[in-house]
């Protein structure tokens, strides 16, 4: 039996009380070996133990991604728990790449649309940002390395979006030593859909001594579990009735994956290194990942073909070597993703029509409204870093650093009405009611650097800033020409030079600001360690597209973090977490207004205090127990008045009467959405031996409690100033818990698993929205809900 070591103050006395209190296992024998060292290179200091880094980080390495059956994002960030998700901008169909993510709930619950805000949390592969507008990148999980999900302002070593926290994906990097290979091969089904599959494999091959290529690819399909069913629709005000049985089919939504990543890596000489790496995959997604809980359980009544093509790639090259006793790191990649696709979009026709909104053709026809949306996205995102950082030994260290991004995103959205008359339709473009046809540009320009200094040998000082400059630029055409809202545009005979008809929008805004962090670590003993930090997040402002309507300004976080690093008895247990204070100041909130689009404001200031912590531990051979939580309790502190004033137009964003124009849209008070109020998980897993085989057996339970999906509590109906219950119009997103079972063989270099996730069919859901401008389409929202139960079989061999 192992003893636990002598508490030596009376902190570490309390904390080892409670912790014995809930473990009363402990008598009987404990892991032998302890649990192994997890690295992270979250402070750009190269590998360190993350039991030393004094940052709040989540990490999934590459052992535990295979063990939880990981395969994608809205996989891994169900273990993450300070990690929240959410659907897409307007028209989006909730599917993979479609996503959007935040932190400690540090969200609105309204971004990713393309010519809003800019996201809070960056995400980066490897050393290079890929963070877009608009849903995240679908990389797969497959050979990386590890997942690291730094929480809390990020913004002095990272920049690019990371004003709540930063989440990274580590590759695995060639090898010279060794050759290694390995393939697995996944046939899986959903339980209330179809069959899906997964190929995966790589290899990493030395060329020479100082030369190796690493090759990974894919080739994946996710099957579909929404029904499409046989429906009519009939608008009342057209008098028309249209049906979808040409399109009726179960399990619509598959999706298939293509792709593949390749890396070669050069060690010039014993202190410099050249890694170039490509990553590229095809996808296209069919259907919606929602539902219409009104039609029935995973199902939907659409009456127009929807699909989305998701292509992209990005270039990378880092440097890495010695300039004297400093170590320098020069990054830099290339991103172009290109997607297209259609979209269903009779629910706007469907709930205007109630309200009396007609079309016709060019004799005064009444025609059938139905409308569906075209669009098509190319995104490029260019970055550069360069960073010296001294020796990690040294008792005054540093690093220091230059950073450029620029992104360029061309945006095209036609909304469609087959009948409509060409009078009424957007110049040079036949049966387009609605066209957005621009180009965003964003740059960022920063300088940082960090530094630290060992006041004692136990305790550390850091500090750290970064300046920047940044500029957002929206240039082309947005509107619709008809008797309601004709072109708003002061010359017809410059047509745009991205396609539109003119130019009604070509604003720019410029903004720069700093960012900090101050950290006080101190290192109880080789075990333990506990910090302080005050650090800031910032996002740039941006512009509103309607030229009545103000730019919106930056917002900023303040975080007050303090947390702990432990490990017990004979390090088989490790417990880490923190607690901290944030305060979102004058925090962007984007929200369809009029004509459903997209309007940003800045909606006053929110609070959120929470606590996040994990442990790990082996009580026996054989047995790991792991569990990970986040409590949040996000608020606004200041009321947000609401959306545009009846007389202005101009936003509102001073609310000098609560109750005029009309009571305010969220009282002081009202919750954040999307983020729920805590979430957690658990895993169980037993590995032991059967004969000269390797056997285990594995549970997963992750929980979370209720949320709402929109920020606002009411707001005034764009037909007639009438305040529509908009939290009650999309409903509440209830707690719920999903529980996955695996069990696998090992034997020599080979492995076979068999798992179910969501075993128990929990209907969980993950977010609520409607079609259009909720205080319309919120009649009708949509669930984009877990995975149903699923069943899978993984043979794989490494070599």
């Amino acid at each position: 039996m192992h003893f636990i070591r002598k508490p030596h103050n009376l902190a570490s006395a309390l904390l080892a009380t409670t912790m014995l209190a809930g473990m009363p296992a402990i008598a009987q024998e404990v892991a032998q070996a302890g649990l192994e060292t997890v690295t992270v290179s979250a402070q750009k200091l190269g590998e360190q133990d993350l039991q030393k880094v004094p940052v709040s980080i989540a990490v999934l390495d590459n052992q535990r991604l295979e063990d939880l059956h990981v395969s994608d994002f809205r996989d891994f960030v169900r273990f993450l728990p300070s990690v929240s998700f959410t659907a897409g901008g307007q028209g989006s169909s909730g599917g993979p790449g479609q996503g959007n993510i935040s932190m400690r709930g540090v969200t609105n619950g309204a971004d990713g649309n393309h010519s809003g805000p800019l996201p809070t949390v960056g995400m980066y592969l490897d050393e290079i940002p890929i963070t877009t507008i608009g849903g995240n990148l679908d990389v797969p999980t497959y050979d990386l390395a590890r997942v690291e999900a730094l929480a809390g302002p990020q913004g002095t070593l990272f920049g690019a979006s990371s004003e709540a926290g930063t989440i990274r994906l580590l590759t695995n990097q060639p090898d010279p030593a060794k050759f290694a290979a390995g393939y697995e091969i996944e046939g899986n089904k959903v339980d209330a859909g179809g069959f899906g599959y997964g190929l995966r494999g790589f290899v990493n091959i030395p060329i020479d001594e100082h030369m190796a290529i690493r090759i990974v690819a894919w080739d994946e399909r996710d099957a579909g579990y929404i029904d499409n069913v046989r429906a009519t629709r009939t608008y009342a005000s057209a008098g028309v009735t249209i049906d979808n049985a040409a399109l009726a089919k179960k399990d619509y939504n598959d999706t298939s994956k293509l792709g593949a990543r390749a890396a070669l890596g050069i060690d010039l000489d014993e202190n410099w290194t050249v890694t170039a790496s490509v990553i590229g995959q095809l996808e296209k997604s069919n259907g919606i990942g929602g539902f219409d809980p009104a039609v029935g359980d995973l199902k939907v009544h659409h009456f127009y073909p929807e699909f989305a093509k998701d292509h992209w790639y990005q270039a990378a090259l880092t440097v890495t070597g010695k300039i004297g006793n400093l170590d320098l790191t020069y990054a830099t990649g290339y991103m172009d993703r290109r997607g297209g696709g259609a979209s269903d979009y009779t629910d706007y026709a469907f709930w205007y029509d109630q309200l009396g909104l007609t079309f016709t053709d060019n004799d005064g026809n009444l025609v059938d409204p139905s409308q569906r949306i075209l669009f098509k996205d190319q995104f490029t995102k260019w970055s550069n870093e360069l960073r010296l950082a001294s020796p990690s030994t040294d008792r005054l260290r540093f690093v220091v650093g230059l950073f450029h991004e620029s992104q360029t995103h061309n945006i095209l959205q036609n909304y469609v009405i087959d009948a409509l008359g060409t009078d009424f339709s957007v110049p040079g473009w036949p049966h387009t009611i609605w066209l957005t046809e621009q180009q965003r540009k964003d740059r960022d320009l920063a300088a940082f650097t960090q530094v630290s200094y060992d006041i004692l040998p136990d305790l550390t000082l850091t500090a750290g800033v970064r300046v920047f400059d940044a500029t957002n630029k929206l240039e082309g055409f947005f509107g619709l020409q008809s008797y309601y809202n004709p072109i708003l545009c002061q010359d017809m005979s410059k047509p745009s030079r991205f396609g539109g008809p003119c130019t009604n929008v070509n604003k720019h805004v410029y903004e720069w600001g700093e960012t900090h962090k101050f950290n006080l670590q101190w290192q109880i003993d080789d075990a333990d360690m506990v910090y302080a930090t005050y650090s800031t997040g910032f996002r740039p402002g941006g512009i509103n597209r309607v030229a009545q309507l103000p730019n919106y300004n930056s917002d900023s976080l303040d975080n007050f973090e303090i947390g702990w690093k432990t490990s017990w008895f004979n390090n088989s247990l490790r417990w880490n977490g923190a607690a901290y204070w944030e305060n979102w100041n004058k925090f962007q909130f984007a929200f369809l207004g009029l004509n459903s689009l997209t309007q940003i404001a800045n909606a006053g200031a929110a609070r959120i205090q929470g606590v996040e912590s994990d442990v790990t531990w082996q009580p026996l051979d054989g047995l790991t127990l792991t569990g990970s939580g986040a409590y949040n309790y996000a608020r606004l502190t200041k009321v947000y008045c609401g959306d545009l004033d009846p007389v202005t137009g101009a936003l509102d964003t001073t609310c000098p009467n609560a109750t005029y124009p009309y009571p305010p849209a969220a009282p002081k008070g009202s919750l954040l959405p999307s983020t729920p109020r805590f979430k957690g998980n658990l895993t169980g897993r037993y590995e032991f031996a059967v004969y000269d085989v390797k056997a285990h057996l594995q549970g997963s339970l992750v929980y979370q409690t209720k949320a709402y999906p929109d920020l606002r509590v009411q707001a005034p109906s764009p037909w007639d100033g009438s305040l529509k219950p908009i939290r009650q119009m999309l409903g509440l997103m209830p707690a719920f818990a999903t529980f996955d079972l695996t069990t696998g063989i090992e034997k020599d270099n080979w492995s076979i698993e068999v798992g179910a996730q969501n075993l128990f069919d929990e209907r969980g859901q993950i977010y609520r929205y409607a079609y259009c401008t909720t205080q319309v389409c919120g009649f009708e929202p949509y669930i984009l809900p877990t995975k149903p139960r699923f069943f899978s079989v993984t043979v794989s061999q490494k070599f």
